[in-house]
């Protein structure tokens, strides 16, 4: 196997575990807190405002990761070492978050918030490590492609892993307090594990690029702001990915509350994950048919269809699948192009500002997920308690119609709004397109940034 499949397959298998890890945090944490530790109101909204608040707080320090990675001068290239670090700190306090420590109220408040700050902060060295390698490996747009696709693809099996069979692992494992702690160990071994692939696997052509001398944090303002197409493609990412962070966060307060069996939650979890793997694996055969553009659109108009279903579907199963099924094949093509939009603004970058930093640059797609994912817990948590699941010290069993209308709208109509609006702004303002995009990597040859024999 040549270096280049090598480092396309080792690349992406590094990110099984990860997505393990990080999809049992985002969508059971919650739940976690409100249905299986059965927090107090008052605790409830003081941890669920401090989740808030810490996570946009710790994605304004997503830059300065991104600008440490980039000024690192390693025998181990710059992206792996930070790689490793992050992951066995991130493992550490993930562990003390879904510990019972017998803490309550305030203490128990300062304890996880302390613990999930550093966590976030932890997970996010490795995660802008581990993407901002990813646009070094290649030049070629059809091949990043390949790369990303086979990525989000291991990424959407860890991720559907979790997503589809936490409740039933949780409760196999003993339920509870008991069967969230394990489920937590588990998955944060199967993180490490699986980054040994992209750590031993994964080869760096380390003379691609010309040296950069290291870059000052005033200098990292400049890269970021004076990127217009990376500040386009930020806006229109953060919609898109609040938006998605909401409606996947509310999926298992859906089926137990509007559908009326959160036993069926698997089974819409399940269509979800072969919709979108299924989109991923087709991907590079559709890229082929359409520019990025149009393939946004097309994505787009998916995914509203999608939504109009589910929102209709209530207590039809075949309905709910059918929607979810539409609007994850639709949103699993915006995430992949979006992914190569934010690759793509590194050379426009280097093209326009005269200096290659890739890791500032992708620092901004954990800064969305990070604000996105903030913003989205923010939304649930107002919604729990104003359509009545959250009343008291425990959930309830039911809520009335109102409370279904509010849950809904919140779900569904406001992400879709979120989510149209992100495409009409990348559609009026991003002009990074295909034919520029090989003009600047020709005219970066031609400067000398990038070197003519290197391997693409």
């Amino acid at each position: 196997m040549d270096q280049d499949k090598k480092n396309k397959y080792f690349f992406g298998l590094g990110t099984v575990g990860r997505d393990m890890f990080y999809a049992f945090e985002s969508n059971a944490m919650i739940y976690f807190l409100s249905n299986i530790l059965e927090l107090p109101l008052t605790t409830f909204a003081m941890v669920s405002l401090v989740l808030t608040i810490l996570r946009i707080f710790d994605a304004m320090n997503d830059p300065i990761t991104g600008l440490v990675i980039d000024n690192i001068r390693s025998p181990w290239g710059k992206y792996k070492p930070p790689m490793l670090i992050g992951a066995i700190l991130a493992v550490v306090f993930y562990l003390i978050m879904f510990a019972d420590f017998g803490l309550t109220g305030m203490k128990y408040v300062i304890v996880f918030g302390m613990a999930y700050i550093l966590w976030d902060i932890s997970y996010g060295i490795n995660d802008i490590a581990y993407w901002s390698m990813m646009p070094s490996l290649s030049l070629d747009q059809k091949k990043r492609e390949n790369i990303g696709a086979f990525a989000r693809i291991c990424a959407n099996i860890g991720m559907y892993i979790v997503m589809v069979g936490y409740p039933s692992f949780t409760s196999m494992l003993g339920g509870g307090k008991k069967g969230y702690f394990t489920l937590a160990v588990i998955v944060s071994v199967l993180m490490i594990a699986f980054q040994l692939f992209t750590l031993l696997g994964v080869k760096e052509n380390k003379e691609q690029f010309k040296e950069e001398e290291n870059t000052s944090l005033k200098e990292m303002f400049h890269v970021l702001f004076a990127n217009d197409q990376l500040m386009w493609t930020t806006l229109s990412m953060a919609l898109f990915m609040i938006g998605y962070c909401a409606t996947t966060n509310f999926a298992l307060y859906y089926m137990q509350y509007i559908f009326g069996d959160i036993d069926k939650y698997a089974i819409l979890a399940a269509a979800c994950g072969v919709a979108q793997l299924a989109a991923l694996i087709i991907f590079p055969f559709v890229s082929k048919l359409f520019k990025r553009k149009k393939l946004y659109a097309i994505s787009t108009i998916t995914v509203v269809i999608g939504y109009i279903v589910f929102f209709f579907a209530d207590h039809s199963l075949t309905l709910i699948a059918i929607g979810a099924i539409i609007i994850f094949i639709g949103q699993a093509f915006i995430q992949l192009l979006m992914l190569m939009f934010l690759s793509d603004t590194i050379e426009y970058g280097q093209w326009k500002l005269g200096k290659r930093n890739d890791s500032i640059t992708f620092s901004i797609q954990p800064l969305i997920n990070k604000i996105g994912g903030a913003l989205a817990t923010g939304i649930v948590s107002i919604t729990l308690v104003l359509s009545g699941i959250k009343h008291g010290d425990v959930a309830a069993e039911a809520i009335d119609s109102t409370g279904k209308l509010i849950f809904k709208n919140s779900m569904l109509v406001v992400p879709l709004i979120l989510i149209v609006l992100g495409f009409y702004i990348y559609s009026r303002k991003f002009t990074l397109d295909e034919e520029k995009f090989a003009q600047i990597v020709s005219d970066l040859k031609q400067r000398g940034d990038i070197k003519e024999e290197a391997r693409e």
